[in-house]
């Protein structure tokens, strides 16, 4: 413990922002970053608690309060050895992640958590200006290869482990460029791309062989996938969005948010869009059905853009600020109103609201029908979907020339890969696999990520794709000793 009264001097300081008026003309990361002596003294609030549950609201499983003594004794290459021990790349975590950690600290019981997550990002951001971060090579080649299918936080993580492990891993994505979600989901202003394309460059060094625009199942054909590797590791993410059933769906200016968050950040790239599909924000009246992660980046994006007006409209009630009742500490919050940045740039943002249908000239959306509905409660407090019901006299209508879809995913998408392996899916639709030998019903086929999970958060990608690759070298050498997360899960 690096100050035993630290909790008591320092009050919390996270994360801050720059002006809104400065993010919203750029395309820059909108986090601002802490001089070391901040981090020190935010550092120093940690308790080094007998029981440390940040550790277990972290899926990774981050040794937080060694690094936080770390980071406070100013010994920063030590935490960040720390830190990587149980994380592959606490830049994206430090970044994007919504810090379940930090719901699970012991001092929010009753004051602020530890600010966990930006000590994270400070610790990887120093590894990287002073050199820290280097390849690891591995001592000895075990003559084994691995086919990894997806370049995103789960199939990176696999990849980088496996490799380490002394296996020729072979990183298949179909895109032009790596990345998968951390490229193509998340907005540059919240993740700037550079910061993916260094770790890459890692990766080359330690042996990992990347292949873009190979659509597996498709390009290259299973059999000869099975073929060419000992053992294949399905990272895809679940891409099938949920859909919007309703009267002019099938209007122009209706569109997924997957299909306008890639736009931009090709755009961002400098990649050429065919102009009769761009899909833009600007001058336009948007409307975003979700209130989720990818409905915030929708409104980032949309204001940047220079949309006339942007409206986020969420099925459930508005939940409450603070803990509910069903989720009490040091369980991690789902069900609670949260402000991100791109929350705090503008637009409007409403609840228990539900489309009816929307209608538009000439084939084009311009208005948005809908009414309000309200919920009967359990015992806890939370909503029944079940009974949901309209309120009489709360019809609306709202000028609409852009509607994105940002209601979640269903599944992974099954033509092709899915389905020329015959693995088996579970009833959601996704890879059935354990978390214990990650499996698939077909041998030597694994499968990790949002594939074999559902729609999940990148910290849970990473975690998966690390177990993942311990329960791959297994399979392939009879034992690991890659670090496994398992026991405490």
């Amino acid at each position: 413990m690096g100050d035993v009264r630290g909790f008591l001097k320092h009050t919390r300081q996270g994360t801050s922002y720059r002006p809104v008026e400065e993010r919203v003309a750029d395309w820059k990361i909108v986090q601002k970053d802490f001089p070391p002596e901040k981090s020190k003294v935010q550092a120093s609030r940690c308790m080094d608690c007998g029981i440390p549950f940040c550790n277990n609201g972290c899926p990774l499983g981050n040794i937080i309060p060694d690094f936080n003594d770390l980071v406070f004794r100013d010994k920063w290459e030590d935490a960040l050895s720390r830190l990587h021990s149980t994380n592959n790349f606490p830049e994206f975590t430090g970044l994007v992640c919504p810090a379940p950690c930090e719901q699970a600290c012991v001092l929010g019981i009753n004051q602020d958590p530890v600010t966990i997550k930006q000590v994270e990002w400070e610790i990887v951001r120093r590894g990287w200006d002073e050199g820290w971060v280097r390849p690891i090579r591995p001592e000895r080649r075990t003559g084994r290869s691995v086919a990894i299918i997806g370049s995103g936080p789960a199939g990176l993580s696999a990849a980088q482990q496996l490799t380490r492990a002394g296996h020729t891993v072979t990183l298949f994505e179909k895109n032009d460029r790596l990345g998968g979600l951390l490229r193509y989901g998340i907005p540059d202003f919240k993740l700037e791309k550079w910061v993916i394309d260094r770790r890459l460059e890692q990766m080359r060094a330690e042996g990992v062989i990347f292949q873009t625009g190979v659509n597996v199942g498709v390009d290259l054909s299973v059999a000869d996938l099975r073929a060419g590797f000992d053992a294949v590791l399905l990272a895809m993410g679940a891409e099938v969005p949920r859909d919007l059933e309703v009267a002019g769906r099938d209007l122009q200016g209706v569109h997924f948010a997957m299909d306008f968050l890639p736009q931009q950040n090709r755009r961002v790239a400098g990649d050429g869009l065919d102009s009769q599909q761009d899909i833009l924000a600007g001058g336009k009246h948007v409307v975003i059905l979700g209130g989720g992660d990818t409905g915030s980046d929708c409104i980032g994006t949309s204001l940047r853009q220079g949309a006339a007006s942007v409206t986020s409209l969420e099925l459930l009630p508005r939940p409450p600020e603070g803990r509910h009742p069903s989720e009490p500490w040091p369980m991690s919050k789902k069900y609670y109103f949260n402000v991100s940045s791109s929350h705090a740039e503008g637009g409007e943002r409403d609840y228990a609201m539900m489309t009816r249908f929307l209608s538009g000239r000439n084939g084009r959306v311009e208005r948005l029908h809908g009414v309000r509905v309200e919920f009967d409660r359990d015992r806890l407090d939370r909503p029944l979907m079940n009974t949901m019901r309209e309120v009489p006299g709360s019809e609306f209508e709202l000028p609409a020339d852009l509607v994105l879809l940002a209601m979640g995913f269903l599944h992974l998408t099954h033509e092709g890969l899915v389905r020329d392996l015959s693995v088996e899916l579970d009833p959601r639709g996704n890879v059935r696999a354990d978390t214990r030998r990650f499996a698939t019903s077909e041998p030597g086929v694994f499968a990790a990520g949002d594939c074999r999970r559902g729609q999940s958060l990148v910290v849970w990608a990473q975690w998966e794709g690390r177990e993942a690759a311990r329960a791959v070298d297994a399979y392939l050498s009879g034992s690991s000793h890659l670090q496994s997360r398992n026991a405490f899960v």
